[in-house]
């Protein structure tokens, strides 16, 4: 119990790190799952590295200030979602391309602006995080994306599961179409920025898409995805940083190999299409 529970116990800055990672596995898993019913699971992990150059931005305005950082990792993200759709309808470059590219340009921009105004130790804490450093903003930034997240869920469940199900459909029957999906980017971009705070920029989409990956192995339906994936995130988070603590392991890297341990393991133990249930001999009429 003491190499569980010691660690919270005797240090505050791993409870406020357990915190911090308690309200992203909440708010991001949910909007994992709903990329992954999409197949946009890569869009989110290009959207993460395309928030760089505006949380750069903010580094070389205020230094590690929070609000900073985060509104020029709002707008980065959001004006390249912008920029890559606007191309995407005006030439012939398809979605994937077009964000491809732009995400390339603002990552390699992003490091370039750290790099020749800040340190390695900087470029460092923006590219993966400071888990461990969590203040009193970065908390405050995580339960309101948290709060905002699930509010945004409850409004607008129903057309959210339609849109991934039949999109023609919910533009036929309703007008909440274009707002769904672009909302929908918001709030990706949203939960990304709030990773970043605590897992940087390389690794703030390990925490949205591996669990949401994860529990597709477990359940088959909304009602199962979306709990398998808070639970996966949350247990990844506590193991994570017992094992940075124990070890002296990075905290962040550390949380995503506790979750691609659970993928792992999920893909070949899995009930739902993992390895071994596919060697199990088929009941009658089951194929």
């Amino acid at each position: 119990m003491d190499l569980l529970l010691g660690p919270f116990a005797e240090f505050a800055f791993m409870r406020r790190a357990l915190v911090g990672c308690v309200a992203l596995s909440i708010s991001a898993p949910p909007i994992g799952v709903f990329l992954v019913l999409r197949r946009m699971s890569l869009m989110s992990d290009a959207m993460s590295h395309a928030i760089l150059p505006g949380a750069a931005i903010g580094f070389l305005v205020s230094g590690l200030s929070v609000p900073a950082m985060t509104i020029g990792g709002l707008g980065a993200g959001l004006a390249v979602a912008l920029l890559a759709g606007f191309a995407t309808r005006t030439t012939l470059i398809k979605e994937d391309a077009s964000l491809a590219a732009f995400y390339l340009m603002s990552l390699a921009g992003g490091v370039l602006l750290v790099s020749l105004n800040g340190s390695n130790l900087d470029l460092l804490h923006i590219l993966f995080g400071t888990v461990l450093a969590l203040d009193d903003q970065a908390m405050l930034l995580l339960g309101g994306v948290a709060t905002v997240t699930l509010g945004w869920l409850a409004l607008f469940f129903r057309p959210l599961v339609l849109e991934c199900v039949d999109p023609l459909f919910l533009r036929a029957v309703s007008r909440l179409s274009t707002a769904t999906h672009l909302s929908f980017l918001a709030v990706v971009v949203l939960n990304l920025v709030a990773g970043f705070q605590a897992l940087g920029t390389l690794l703030a989409v390990g925490l949205m898409l591996l669990p949401a990956v994860t529990a597709r192995f477990w359940a088959e339906d909304l009602t199962g995805l979306l709990p398998v994936a808070i639970g996966v995130a949350l247990l990844a988070s506590t193991i994570g940083l017992l094992v940075s603590y124990h070890l002296s392991w990075p905290s962040g890297p550390a949380i995503i190999l506790t979750a691609g341990a659970f993928y792992v393991l999920s893909l070949v133990v899995g009930p739902r299409g993992g390895l071994l249930s596919r060697l199990r001999p088929m009941r009658h009429l089951e194929a």
